[in-house]
C-alpha cells in the first residue's frame, strides 16, 4: 500500500469520525437548531458560493467572517468554532481531489500535516476562553494580514515560488513551525490558506504544491479542532449542516468543472472586501473600547 493511499484512507477516517460526532450533536440539539438564525435557501446558496471560491484558495474563513457578521447569523463568540466546523467536509473533498492529481513530496506533505494537527489540537483549549472582544481583534488583524498577502502577491513583492515539489533540511523545519502556528490560528478564525500559500512560495516550492499541502493539512487539523468546538458547543450547528452539504457541491464544481477559472480580478475584489472589513472591525472595536473607558471614567 502506497503512502498516498494511506493518507487518503486516513483523511476518510478522521472526517468520518468528525461527521459522526457532528451528526450525534445535531440530533441531540435538533430543537435548538430550528431556533438558530438563517434562511435555508440563503444558507444553501452562500455555502455553495463560499466553498466554490475556497477551492481556488480564496479563504472561506475570511469571506464567511464578513458574511456571517453582516447577516448576524452567528455571535462573535461562536464565530471561530463555526468557521472551523463548517469547512471540515468541504475541505476533505478538496484534499482528496488535490492530493490525487498534484505531485508533492510525501515527506513534506506528512510533516506539514502533522505540524498543523498539533497546532489545531492545542488551540481550541485556549480559544473558547477568549472574550468576544479579543476574538474580534484577532479576526480583524487576520483579515488585514490576509489582504496584505494577497496584495503582496499581486504586486510581486513576495517570491512567486519555484519548481520544487518537496522541502528538506532547514526549509522543512521552517515549514513545520509555520504550519504549527497556522493550525492554532485556524481556531481563532484566521484562515491558513493565504499564509500557507505565501510560505510555500517563499520556500521555493512550485506554487501549485500549495493546494495539496493547504487542503491536506487542513483536512486533518481542522476536524481535530472542530471536534473540540463541538464538545464545548461553541459553533453554529445550522450553518455547519448546510455547508457540509451544499459547500461540497461548490467544491465539486470548482475542482472538476472550472479548473481554468481566471480569479485575478476576483482576488482584487476579495482584497478590497477583506481590507475594508478588517480595518472597520478594528476601528469599531477601538471606538467601543474608547467609549467603554470614557463611560467608566465618567462613572468614577
Amino acid at each position: 500500500m502506497s503512502a498516498v493511499v494511506i493518507i487518503l484512507a486516513l483523511i476518510v477516517l478522521i472526517n468520518v469520525t468528525f461527521a459522526v460526532r457532528f451528526i450525534v450533536d445535531v440530533v441531540k440539539h435538533r430543537e435548538e437548531i430550528k431556533k438558530e438564525p438563517g434562511n435555508g435557501i440563503m444558507l444553501a446558496f452562500s455555502s455553495t458560493i463560499i466553498f466554490f471560491f475556497s477551492t481556488f484558495g480564496v479563504s472561506d474563513f475570511a469571506i464567511s467572517s464578513i458574511f456571517y457578521r453582516k447577516a448576524k447569523l452567528v455571535s462573535d463568540k461562536k464565530l471561530p468554532g463555526t468557521l472551523n466546523t463548517q469547512c471540515v467536509i468541504p475541505v476533505a473533498v478538496m484534499a482528496l481531489a488535490f492530493i490525487t492529481v498534484i505531485n508533492v513530496d510525501i515527506k513534506t506533505l506528512v510533516v506539514c500535516i502533522v505540524a498543523q494537527i498539533i497546532g489545531a489540537y492545542i488551540g481550541p483549549r485556549f480559544v473558547v476562553k477568549l472574550s468576544p472582544k479579543v476574538i474580534r481583534r484577532f479576526i480583524g488583524v487576520g483579515l488585514v494580514i490576509a489582504t496584505m498577502f494577497i496584495l503582496a502577491g499581486k504586486f510581486n513583492l513576495v517570491p512567486s515560488g519555484g519548481t520544487a515539489t518537496g522541502l528538506y533540511g532547514s526549509k522543512l523545519v521552517i515549514a513545520a513551525i509555520c504550519l504549527f502556528v497556522y493550525g492554532a490560528l485556524n481556531n481563532i478564525g484566521i484562515g491558513s490558506y493565504a499564509l500557507t500559500m505565501v510560505t510555500v512560495y517563499a520556500l521555493g516550492l512550485n506554487p501549485v504544491v500549495a493546494f495539496p499541502i493547504m487542503m491536506g493539512a487542513c483536512t486533518f487539523s481542522v476536524p481535530i479542532g472542530s471536534m473540540q468546538f463541538i464538545k464545548y458547543g461553541e459553533y453554529s450547528r445550522k450553518i455547519t449542516l448546510f455547508t457540509s452539504t451544499f459547500g461540497v457541491l461548490g467544491v465539486l464544481v470548482g475542482v472538476y468543472l472550472v479548473k481554468g477559472l481566471d480569479v485575478s480580478m476576483l482576488q482584487w475584489v476579495v482584497a478590497a472586501i477583506l481590507l475594508y472589513s478588517g480595518v472597520s472591525m478594528l476601528i469599531n472595536e477601538f471606538k467601543a473600547s474608547k467609549a467603554n473607558k470614557e463611560s467608566q471614567h465618567s462613572a468614577a
